[in-house]
């Protein structure tokens, strides 16, 4: 079955001749897919059934029968699993224990209409739409409404259970709400609309409102082949996969249709799955599929929960006594190597007197990071340079810190000079990305997530200078917008050992795997 590109970078995200593998077949109709990253299944809803199914290497089996009429599934970070139950008119959550809770059935003091679909934000809010097609024979159970009008709502992540969640829409803008996605940084949230044939998408403040709210696309419809806007996902490069006439439709972050991919029954929901996040599983009608894809998901909360050392696929682990050793999928992974220039970590440099060089050589940081980045470049593993680089007088540079103080008043890091230069043996080669920075976190006002994105690297291990400085806010801002961050701590230096191991043994800990450079190099094999 051919897929269709309509634009060369479809070919990007899927092979046009990609098969689809009926994994399981003979069910009503399916919906809800979503993988257990640990233990490595799918788990399923068949709603018209009222059946929870889980499909493995063994095959198919019930998990849970009745399941309220349960659709729209998905992990909070513990691993918990979150459902949105038809018959009940709730979203609830079950404990690996099967204990069921109610987190909310209520808005207004009124039923909701049918919780459909779900997603779990990194700072643990949950998000969901609210159809009325639970209250359809078939789909849920016939029953008068009570709300009256559709829409799509949010429970803040200190939501007690049962409390009423918070509406974040105009409550007549969508007709019906159904498949919902946040983008890989989590400032965007994708809203599609069954019966519009759209997808919406609004800005996400930090507050958890939306604002901004705009067509992203439209006219998803095709009078000759079935198929509506029902589940819909974002990859690891930003683009949206949403169902649609014929199979799935796939949209560039700029909106721009790229290709459709062809499934033989009537697609309801899809989700990334398999031990390498690499096979897009598709809820259709009366079957499963599974299509071999290029790039992975968006790195979801769930996806970074910690278990089995053959978790490595999906977040790599530190190794102890009696794990087996650090694994790395080198196709999700960038090596960044930022501040290795003269005036950072050189004798002769600005910041020589910090103590600085005689750190770096007691780290031997310069040779382990070229040792590490030799090998990346050899497994195809993206290497970015961060540079601090500023003009003559460092026009733009804000002297709100004593770091920034510091660059104009030792008139360092300045282009084109000796200090500002890559130190030797750490130089860019063909084929290195280069990211210009005058921030501390390599982040901040830089086109790094955009090479991250186009390269789908969701795994950066971090090297350079100073730890406890740009290594330190890199990580910290790298995790808050949900990459995995791996610190070889061989791989980087500061003023001196004190300054090193305060951050490496302490704040990097909980945002980072710390680890060392051959750790990485033998993970990476």
């Amino acid at each position: 079955m051919a897929h269709d590109a309509l634009d060369p970078a479809f070919r990007q995200l899927i092979d046009e001749h990609a098969p689809v593998r009926q994994a399981g077949s003979g069910f009503t109709f399916t919906e809800g897919p979503i993988w257990h990253p640990i233990e490595h299944y799918l788990l399923f809803s068949d709603m018209p059934g009222d059946v929870r199914r889980r499909l493995d290497r063994a095959g198919v089996r019930e998990v849970l029968r009745p399941s309220h009429k349960g659709n729209g599934l998905t992990y909070d970070a513990q691993l918990d699993l979150l459902v949105c139950e038809h018959a009940t008119s709730s979203v609830t959550r079950f404990t690996p224990d099967g204990r069921r809770e109610v987190l909310c059935s209520r808005f207004e003091g009124r039923e909701l209409n049918s919780p459909n679909d779900i997603v779990v934000k990194s700072d643990g809010s949950i998000w969901f739409t609210d159809p009325w097609y639970g209250r359809m024979p078939g789909f849920g159970v016939e029953r008068p409404r009570q709300l009256g009008w559709q829409g799509v709502f949010r429970m803040a992540p200190n939501h007690r259970a049962s409390a009423e969640p918070e509406l974040v829409v105009d409550r007549y803008l969508f007709t019906m709400p159904n498949g919902l996605c946040f983008s890989p940084d989590e400032r965007l949230l994708y809203v599609n609309d069954t019966e519009q044939a759209n997808i919406r998408v609004f800005d996400v403040e930090t507050n958890g409102k939306l604002t901004n709210g705009r067509i992203f696309a439209a006219g998803i419809r095709d009078s000759l082949k079935a198929g509506v806007p029902d589940g819909m996902k974002c990859d690891a490069q930003g683009h949206i996969w949403v169902t649609a006439p014929g199979g799935l439709w796939v949209y560039a972050p700029t909106g721009r249709l790229i290709g459709k991919v062809a499934i033989p029954e009537l697609a309801a929901n899809l989700h990334w799955g398999g031990e390498d996040w690499r096979t897009l599983y598709v809820c259709a009608s009366t079957s499963v599929y599974a299509v071999p894809v290029k790039v992975g998901p968006r790195n979801e909360p769930f996806m970074r929960a910690t278990g089995s050392p053959r978790q490595a696929s999906a977040a790599p682990t530190a190794p102890t006594e009696s794990d087996q050793p650090l694994r790395l999928d080198a196709r999700r992974c960038a090596l960044i190597i930022q501040d290795m220039q003269n005036d950072v970590v050189m004798e002769g440099g600005a910041f020589a007197s910090s103590g600085s060089p005689a750190h770096c050589r007691e780290q031997n940081a310069i040779a382990n990071i070229a040792r590490l980045a030799a090998r990346c470049r050899e497994l195809g593993v993206p290497v970015i340079h961060v540079h601090y680089l500023v003009a003559p007088g460092a026009p733009g540079m804000t002297l709100n810190a004593p770091l920034f103080e510091g660059v104009v008043d030792n008139h360092a890091l300045v282009r084109g000079t000796w200090g500002a230069a890559p130190v030797d043996g750490l130089e860019p080669r063909p084929g290195d990305h280069v990211v210009e920075k005058m921030r501390m976190s390599a982040f901040e006002g830089t086109n790094l997530e955009t090479i991250l994105k186009a390269e789908a690297r969701d795994i950066l291990i971090e090297t350079g200078a100073w730890t406890n400085m740009s290594i330190e806010h890199t990580a910290r801002t790298g995790a808050d917008k949900g990459y995995i961050m791996v610190i070889p701590e061989d791989g980087c230096s500061t003023m001196n050992t004190d300054w090193h191991h305060a951050s490496i043994d302490y704040a990097l800990q909980n945002v980072a795997l710390v680890t060392k450079t051959d750790d990485v190099i033998r993970a990476l094999a």
